[in-house]
């Protein structure tokens, strides 16, 4: 970034930068992929996934009419959205269902953005969604998780060159198109394991009647096929 003024560096987030060369885009993919696939990375990247997962709950809560409370993050990478409004119909139902299926559809939109090489456009979109996600957080360690999150992508878009911003750019997109599909997983795994009315999919299936495993498969189906999508979009 090379702006000192706030109308050069708004001119700065809006430049089109250069378009990456092909192994950039292979190589970002496969080590996006890695960080899903191995246990100790995911662990710890798995908080970013959530920080998307309460995310996609408090928008469509909005759209929807309810009345947000806060949103809290623990430190299992669990976290919980809260809000007021009707205790059923759409609008909640609406509401339980985005959880799972945002960090894909964010993927995809910022594939989007890269494809038009609005590299930086889509670091400084990213700061300014943690930054309103932050006025909602209700716990420390969410405060700590929002605020690391955001750090680290505003230094990369400020002191960075353009080429660092790109590699990282990349590889944050491919990193949310894939880990939306593993906690797909994890949640299945955990009601057969330890049952909870709590989950997303219980829920859908006291608020609609539907079993909880079918809407499992409803996340999964989804987040697969914007997978899918994303990956096409980027490699062909």
């Amino acid at each position: 970034m090379q702006g000192t003024t706030f109308a050069e560096v708004w001119r700065d987030v809006f430049l089109v930068q250069p378009t990456p060369p092909q192994w950039l885009v292979i190589a970002t993919g496969a080590a996006a992929l890695a960080v899903v696939i191995i246990r100790g990375p995911w662990r710890i990247a798995r908080n970013v996934v959530t920080i998307a997962h309460e995310g996609g709950h408090a928008v469509v809560a909005l759209l929807s009419g309810r009345q947000l409370t806060g949103i809290r993050l623990h430190s299992d990478t669990s976290g919980v959205t809260v809000s007021r409004g009707r205790p059923d119909g759409i609008g909640m139902i609406l509401t339980v269902a985005a959880g799972y299926i945002t960090p894909s559809i964010v993927g995809l939109f910022g594939i989007l953005l890269l494809m038009g090489n609005r590299i930086t456009a889509l670091l400084w979109m990213s700061i300014l969604v943690l930054a309103a996600m932050l006025l909602l957080i209700r716990n420390v360690y969410g405060v700590v998780s929002v605020v690391g999150t955001g750090a680290v992508v505003f230094l990369v878009s400020w002191f960075t060159p353009a080429e660092v911003q790109a590699a990282f750019a990349y590889f944050f997109t491919w990193f949310l198109l894939f880990a939306g599909v593993r906690p797909v997983f994890e949640l299945q795994s955990q009601r057969r394991r330890q049952p909870s009315p709590q989950s997303d999919a219980d829920q859908l299936s006291r608020l609609t009647g539907v079993p909880g495993t079918v809407w499992v498969l409803f996340f999964g189906a989804v987040n697969a096929a914007v997978t899918a999508l994303g990956v096409w979009l980027l490699m062909f």
